[in-house]
């Protein structure tokens, strides 16, 4: 692996970078991103249900932000419990639009390094070519330097296309995953809402 990256040239440095922070990129994203530690099962069940018991208290509703990000967006509406339906929408919006801001972090980055990998590679692929027109001498070529310039071309491109492929793919996937978990949040926190101020069947 060394003599692959030594023989890619000092164009390779940038591809590694890159590589190293999708990787790192990914995997927080994999882990902070599950399902049940964003929008635990039955949380806005447990929240009705201890509303109706006797209401919430500011401890409690401090845990309950403390929980998940579904727990900060419904606690910003029980704070508003005793406001108009307007005013609890309200609160449960802006607590919404952060947490969808906290879902979303480092997927910006993620999405750069996908696009920019390949240009990355191109950058080189001329780096090689450009090594490769400059074993050209007046009596022949180098195919010692010839060798290198085609290395540098090739394996740059191919970093290039190895660390974009999987990087896109893994965008496109938390961002359909964020899409679905503001829909779910945004579900129980109109459930929430309709169910405290009766308009909801049960």
């Amino acid at each position: 692996m060394f003599s692959i990256i030594q023989a890619a040239g000092w164009p390779i440095g940038f591809l590694l970078l890159a590589s190293v922070i999708a990787v790192a990129l990914i995997i927080e994203r994999a882990i902070t991103l599950r399902r049940s530690k964003i929008v635990p099962a039955g949380l806005v069940d447990n929240v009705i249900a201890q509303y109706r018991q006797g209401g919430v208290s500011p401890e409690s509703l401090g845990k309950l932000a403390e929980q998940s990000p579904l727990g900060r967006i419904l606690a910003a509406g029980l704070r508003n419990v005793k406001s108009s339906r307007e005013v609890m929408k309200e609160s449960i919006e802006e607590a919404g639009r952060a947490a969808t801001h906290e879902l979303e972090r480092f997927l910006t980055s993620l999405g750069t390094i996908a696009s920019i990998s390949p240009l990355m590679g191109l950058f080189g692929t001329v780096v090689g070519m450009i090594e490769i027109f400059g074993s050209q001498t007046a009596v022949g070529n180098d195919p010692h330097q010839l060798a290198h310039g085609i290395s540098v071309a090739l394996y740059n491109t191919g970093f290039g296309l190895i660390i974009a492929i999987p990087s896109m793919i893994a965008y496109r996937h938390f961002r359909a995953l964020v899409d679905s978990l503001v829909v779910d949040m945004e579900q129980q926190a109109i459930k929430l809402v309709e169910t405290v101020h009766g308009e909801r069947a049960r």
